[in-house]
């Protein structure tokens, strides 16, 4: 505890702060440096809700940069961003997916919060977000949605993302119960070695499977979820963006799941070729003919078709590791987030 000038006799110095075994004083050891926080927004024609989203996050987070990346919009949101106190930039190709891979490279901070403009997330849980992350070493904290609203969260939404959220927990893993929330907070190693290659609302799903698959420390934390203001309106469609999630899902499957993907397209093929095989082969077996031979070929041609899957799956399987591991290193490049004891004989800003 720090003694102040009033506590302490006029004929006595101060006393050092105590220091650990490196030499760095105890109190600069327990609280650390103050993390800089950026708030990223992706908006498109958000003039209705995007002043208060900016205003809402800057009460929340006083100390936070809240940046908003316009993405082609028709109406007034660059100015009323601008107006509420943001820093307004832009992003030409159209889709959220290339908004999130502008911001994650552009910005520099030691923790992202993640929210869409539409005002329907929760800005005053923003600090629990953040001080979970900082506090526990997380590289994620997703905002899980709870709502009573049903406007705000329609049922087709709500019974897609359970749908899409269970493939992706049954082949990748369970740690995430909201697969699809817009409200998240990463740490700078994962926004410094996510890859962003969707283009769309997709992008959710790609930010999930990337912290599972390097098994990041991640949590979720429920946090409540409204509808939009009045004059903003979504730019989901259910069933269209459904199927690009899902089709995101399929390819991630076969990018990160190589064998199992093309194992089970061997499986199906072999079935297929036996089908059609076994009753040529009776029959030849009763004869010693072939009477149906372009069966006979087209069986023979889907049993080669399934063991080349089958050597696509293990050669795949091979590159895939090494990708993995390729991932994992450049994770491992960048500290994780944190008070930490400087490093023993560490010179300079450790922060990469």
């Amino acid at each position: 505890m720090t003694v102040s000038t009033l506590d302490r006799p006029a004929d006595r110095p101060a006393l050092p702060p105590a220091a650990d075994a490196s030499g760095t004083p105890a109190a600069a050891v327990q609280a650390g440096p103050v993390p800089t926080v950026a708030v990223l927004i992706p908006c498109y024609n958000e003039e209705a809700a995007i002043g208060k989203v900016v205003q809402d996050f800057r009460a929340a987070l006083p100390d936070a940069t809240v940046y908003v990346y316009d993405n082609n919009s028709k109406d007034r949101t660059v100015e009323v961003a601008r107006a509420a106190g943001a820093v307004v930039r832009s992003e030409p190709l159209q889709g959220k997916g290339n908004v999130m891979r502008r911001m994650f490279a552009d910005i520099e901070a030691d923790v992202y919060v993640l929210v869409d403009g539409d005002d329907t997330y929760h800005a005053p849980s923003a600090p629990e977000l953040v001080k979970r992350l900082w506090d526990e070493q997380l590289d994620m904290v997703n905002g899980a949605r709870v709502t009573e609203i049903v406007a705000a969260y329609r049922p087709g939404h709500r019974f897609g993302n359970l749908v899409l959220t269970g493939m992706v927990a049954k082949i990748f893993g369970s740690r995430i119960g909201d697969m699809l929330s817009g409200y998240r907070v990463f740490s700078r190693r994962f926004v410094k070695s996510f890859p962003a290659l969707a283009s769309g609302f997709e992008t959710e799903t790609e930010l999930t499977v990337h912290a599972l698959e390097l098994r990041m420390p991640i949590a979720e934390v429920k946090t409540p979820y409204k509808d939009r203001p009045p004059g903003s309106h979504s730019k989901l469609n259910t069933i269209r963006d459904g199927i690009r999630i899902l089709r995101t899902i399929i390819i991630l499957v076969k990018e990160e799941r190589p064998l199992p993907f093309f194992s089970a397209a061997f499986g199906l093929l072999a079935l297929l070729s036996v089908i059609l095989g076994l009753p040529v082969i009776a029959t030849y077996f009763q004869t010693g003919l072939v009477p149906r031979f372009p069966t006979a070929l087209l069986a023979t041609g889907l049993m080669l078709l399934a063991f080349l899957s089958l050597t696509c799956g293990l050669i795949l399987d091979t590159v895939t590791h090494g990708r993995r591991e390729a991932k994992r290193m450049s994770y491992l490049s960048l500290r994780a987030p944190g008070n930490h004891p400087p490093l023993a004989g560490a010179r300079g800003d450790e922060r990469r």
